[in-house]
C-alpha cells in the first residue's frame, strides 16, 4: 500500500516474536512501519526516514534505548519526533529517565495489549 497520506513508524525493538507482533498490528491499521533491531541502526534510520513517530525498546544491542533517546534528541533536526517506549524495564527509575530524556509515553510490554498500544499511537499520529 502506497504510503502518500500515511503516517510512519520506527519500531526499534531486538526480539524478532515482539517486532512481528507489533508489525502486523500496526500494518492492520495500514500504517507504514519501518523496523530497525538495535539503537545505532535506529539513530541512523531516524536521521534518513524521519518518521513520525518513535517505538522504541530499552534494552537492545550496540546503543541502549536511553542513549538513542540522548542522542535523537540533541539532534535538531529530528529532536521533535515523538518517542513511545516499550521496555520490559518497568521500574520507576527508568519510567523518569525516558521521560526525562524526551520520551513521549512509556508501555511496561508485560502489561501492555498492543490494541491498546496501537490506539495510543493512532492518536499520537493525529495530533
Amino acid at each position: 500500500m502506497p504510503a502518500n497520506k500515511n503516517k510512519m513508524i520506527l519500531i526499534v525493538e531486538d526480539d524478532e516474536i515482539m517486532l512481528r507482533a507489533m508489525y502486523l498490528s500496526f500494518h492492520r491499521e495500514n500504517i507504514s512501519i519501518s523496523t530497525a533491531t538495535d539503537g545505532e541502526q535506529a539513530l541512523k534510520m531516524t536521521e534518513r526516514l524521519k518518521p513520525d513517530l518513535v517505538l522504541l525498546d530499552l534494552i537492545m544491542p550496540k546503543m541502549d534505548g536511553f542513549e538513542y533517546l540522548k542522542n535523537m534528541k540533541a539532534n535538531s533536526a529530528i529532536s521533535k519526533i515523538p518517542v513511545v517506549v516499550l521496555s520490559n524495564l518497568g521500574d520507576n527509575d527508568s519510567i523518569e529517565k525516558a521521560k526525562e530524556l524526551g520520551a513521549e509515553d512509556y508501555f511496561v510490554k508485560s502489561d501492555t495489549n498492543l490494541s491498546d498500544l496501537v490506539a495510543k499511537t493512532r492518536k499520537l499520529l493525529n495530533n
